[in-house]
């Protein structure tokens, strides 16, 4: 295993463990991250991000499906998987926790500097987010 591969896996470990000062200390001080949305954070707040998530379903783990390791640069397809307890913001507003299951699967892109990630960008498709908590309005019928 790779340094990169273990910085991403003490993360992965971290955000199972719900640790959230642990996320912070292996977040550089620098840090840029950006996910669906628009969202866009800077520093240790970077880690805010994942709180987020772990509050709104307090279930909420990390699977690592694949990884592929490019020089400073970790790509891990993941699998984050947990039930809607509470409250998600999204950018439709805030859901009120729904008791759904979520099971989601997403693409993080971390850079990492001295064992500290520098540089995050996580994609997942929003709009299977809002299906799985049955939020996604029924589309109208196309006229013909």
């Amino acid at each position: 295993m790779t340094d990169v591969q273990e910085s991403g896996a003490r993360f992965i470990k971290a955000f199972n463990a719900h640790d959230e000062d642990g996320m912070r200390a292996l977040t550089h001080p620098n840090a840029t991250f950006s996910a669906p949305g628009d969202v866009q954070l800077r520093g240790v707040e970077a880690t805010g991000y994942a709180t987020k998530w772990l509050r709104a379903c307090p279930d909420g783990r990390l699977t690592v499906r694949n990884e592929l390791v490019s020089g400073q640069w970790l790509v891990e397809e993941v699998l984050f998987e947990g039930t809607h307890q509470g409250p998600m913001d999204t950018q439709a507003g805030t859901l009120s926790a729904t008791g759904k299951k979520l099971a989601i699967k997403a693409v993080m892109i971390t850079r990492y500097e001295s064992d500290l990630a520098l540089e995050t960008r996580l994609y997942f498709d929003q709009i299977d987010v809002l299906n799985q908590l049955g939020a996604m309005p029924a589309l109208a019928a196309a006229a013909v």
